[in-house]
């Protein structure tokens, strides 16, 4: 619904103009002070403005300031760029009063496609708040020196890089496939999307840039050995069984810390998220159902019956 309001908002803005204009008189009237939208005198009874304050109700169902607040938020500055608050606040109540309307119809009978969405979104909006706030401290100098030196070390000398794309899979007879394959003229990219079990399955197998010292050594070691555009054969590391294809290679010259303090931050930030995510993941008790076809994904059907 979110998506939507800035439309919605702008129609109505839209919408007012042409009222106004047939409708004014053709002798102008005195000039008076126009009348400001506030929220409920109730609201101001109860005291001191909190998240919770009530500013609506629709069939005793609340409308909180804080939920006002949260989808303002969650609009784009340039949509209500130059409105009014008075106005904007009249727009986003009367727009959250009938979606509150209408919800409260779904809500008497909710489908399962219903609350399976809703609890895809809740559980999605809870894990990013979780982990934004983890990620919100500005890194100290200390977190960012400790990064610098885990990427470069003491370094001194230039390092090759290596740019590279795998294929992960479980076998050797797998792999040995892949291979033969791309030698008949099989797009790498293509058999990683569809073969691959690594995560960079994605990216068709890009790995990105790396030094050979930032992976396990079998791996390492045929990187090392490769030319440029060259595929690997098959090579085993503890993950399973890698195809590797070389993309490209560049000499490292380190670089001064200020130069990358905001890429340093960004490392900070994303290992602490991934810290949280695998203590939360270890810590909690989980059981995965097995047997079940993966191909039951394509039942939507199931969330209509």
């Amino acid at each position: 619904m979110l998506k939507s309001l800035p439309a919605l908002l702008a129609t109505a803005a839209l919408m007012t103009q042409p009222v106004l204009a047939q409708t004014a008189p053709e002798t102008p009237a005195p000039a008076e002070a126009p009348a400001q939208a506030t929220p409920p005198a109730t609201a101001e009874a109860a005291g001191a403005p909190s998240a919770d304050t009530v500013v609506a109700t629709v069939n005793g169902e609340a409308i909180t300031l804080g939920q006002m607040i949260a989808m303002k938020e969650g609009l784009h500055a340039g949509s209500v760029q130059g409105l009014p608050d008075a106005a904007l606040w009249d727009l986003m109540l009367d727009q959250m009063i009938r979606q509150t309307a209408v919800a409260q119809v779904a809500a008497q009978s909710p489908t399962k496609r219903d609350k399976a969405f809703l609890e895809n979104e809740r559980r999605g909006y809870q894990y990013a708040s979780v982990l934004e706030r983890v990620a919100a401290p500005e890194p100290t100098d200390e977190e960012l020196r400790a990064v610098y030196d885990a990427a470069f070390g003491q370094q001194t000398e230039p390092k090759t890089e290596y740019n590279a794309a795998h294929i992960l899979v479980a076998t050797e007879e797998e792999a040995r496939a892949i291979a033969d394959e791309l030698a008949k003229g099989a797009d790498f990219g293509t058999l990683a999307e569809e073969r691959s079990t690594d995560n960079s399955s994605a990216n068709k197998g890009d790995l990105g840039w790396f030094t050979a010292d930032r992976m396990v050594e079998p791996f390492a070691k045929a990187v090392e050995a490769l030319e440029k555009g060259q595929v690997s054969a098959p090579v085993q590391s503890q993950f399973g069984w890698h195809v590797i294809k070389l993309n490209d290679e560049r000499t490292q010259t380190p670089p001064e810390f200020e130069a990358v303090r905001e890429q340093l931050a960004t490392e900070v930030r994303r290992n602490k998220v991934e810290a949280e995510i695998q203590s939360r993941v270890d810590a909690a008790a989980v059981e995965k159902t097995q047997g079940l076809d993966a191909a039951l994904l394509n039942r939507s059907e199931l969330l209509d019956n």
